[in-house]
């Protein structure tokens, strides 16, 4: 019987795809992380009333904020979506020997960060907040791993970028099924007829860009209106892109537009909503009641502590009790340290923050302030982990 690998080597199409996504997202995890500085010294400088002035600026039906959060990274689920979907079909996901440590280590680390912060908040704090530290932001993490971890084996940034899609896949499941508000029928049935007429376009083979385009817009807009988070649209959507190319055909649908719209995810969307998400005061106050807040507490142990513990142990567990082993070119500890460097949080955290304490300004000030702090703890300590760990791979 032949030995199943918990990280696979990668070959072909497969290990090209990784490579090209991997230098997407680090670009787009330099951007965020400057957007992110920006914002902080922005909002904490003498011109921080301007800040909060554009930021809450009403353009149209939204702020700024909310055209940021709501309609900026609907791209970036859309890419999700599209790159979940793949996985599953044709990638790492599709093979269920090569996908199960990934998705328990992803599970495992998005369910202990929530029991670690409901053990700090359900008597005294915000229960409400469970979510915040449940996910992992890949662009911020393979951004660190690309500065720091050079020499690192390819199938364990593989098993970053598998550990993250599963963990996108859960954000999308947590914010459709928990931070849905006033849900109308109509507008939810108009944007699932639309998603329908994709799926069509898709299985006839139109190409043309001037019918998906309005057809994106009309989804996003009917979505926001049915009172569900406006970036489900742009999963589902994902979702109904056809990943597999036909005979004779050099690239799938999805392939070609992942290709044109990973800049703007990676180079605008996202840093976009790092700009306006991030800007959170840090004065003396605020830092100090950032040690007594529940909310904060809970946040940066769940990111720090239980995506760390959530990962190895559930990458561990799994190898011991089936038939898996880890590759030949790894070792437990490489899987620490990206354990460790799971638990950056930011975008998508900052996102269930502000949906969890909606109309709570200083709470989601404070839910941010912890996420931004604790992504940085994370990344700081992971770099020191796989720093050591790059030497030896070096030598």
């Amino acid at each position: 019987m032949s030995t199943r690998r918990v990280f696979p080597n990668l070959l072909g199409r497969e290990r090209d795809f990784v490579a090209d996504t991997l230098r997407a997202e680090t670009t787009g995890g330099m951007l965020l992380l400057s957007a992110a500085v920006v914002a902080l010294i922005w909002a904490n400088s003498p011109w921080q009333d301007a800040y909060h002035h554009v930021r809450d600026l009403q353009l149209g039906p939204l702020t700024v904020e909310s055209w940021a959060s709501d309609g900026a990274l609907t791209l970036f689920f859309y890419l999700a979506g599209v790159e979940l979907k793949r996985e599953l079909v044709v990638g790492s996901l599709s093979k269920v020997s090569e996908a199960v440590v990934p998705v328990v280590a992803a599970i495992s680390g998005m369910v202990l960060p929530a029991i670690i912060y409901l053990a700090v908040n359900l008597k005294d704090g915000r229960p409400e907040g469970w979510a915040v530290p449940t996910a992992t932001d890949i662009a911020f993490a393979l951004a660190v791993l690309a500065i720091v971890g050079s020499s690192l084996p390819s199938a364990l940034r593989a098993f970053l970028l598998t550990l993250a899609v599963v963990d996108d896949f859960g954000a999308i499941l947590v914010i459709a099924v928990f931070f849905s508000h006033g849900f109308r029928l109509l507008p939810l049935l108009a944007a699932a007829a639309l998603i329908v007429v994709w799926y069509i376009l898709q299985r006839y083979r139109i190409r043309t860009a001037f019918l998906y385009v309005p057809i994106a817009v009309a989804t996003w807009w009917f979505m926001h209106e049915s009172g569900i988070h406006a970036t489900i649209a742009g999963v589902a959507l994902g979702f109904v892109t056809r990943v597999v190319a036909d005979p004779g055909e050099e690239h799938a649908p999805a392939e070609r537009i992942e290709h044109r719209l990973r800049p703007w995810s990676a180079g605008v969307a996202v840093p976009v909503f790092a700009l306006f998400a991030a800007g959170v005061t840090l004065s003396g106050d605020a830092i100090r009641q950032l040690v007594t807040d529940p909310v904060a507490i809970g946040i940066a142990a769940g990111l720090l502590f239980g995506k760390a513990i959530g990962v190895f142990g559930g990458s561990w567990l799994t190898a011991r009790f089936t038939r898996a082993e880890l590759n030949n070119d790894l070792e437990w500890r490489d899987v620490a340290a990206v354990s460790v460097l799971a638990g950056i949080g930011f975008t998508v955290a900052l996102l269930i923050a502000q949906l969890a304490f909606a109309g709570d300004v200083a709470q989601v000030e404070r839910a941010k302030a912890a996420v931004l702090i604790a992504s940085v703890l994370a990344a700081l300590a992971a770099s020191v982990l796989l720093v050591r760990r790059n030497r030896r791979y070096a030598r």
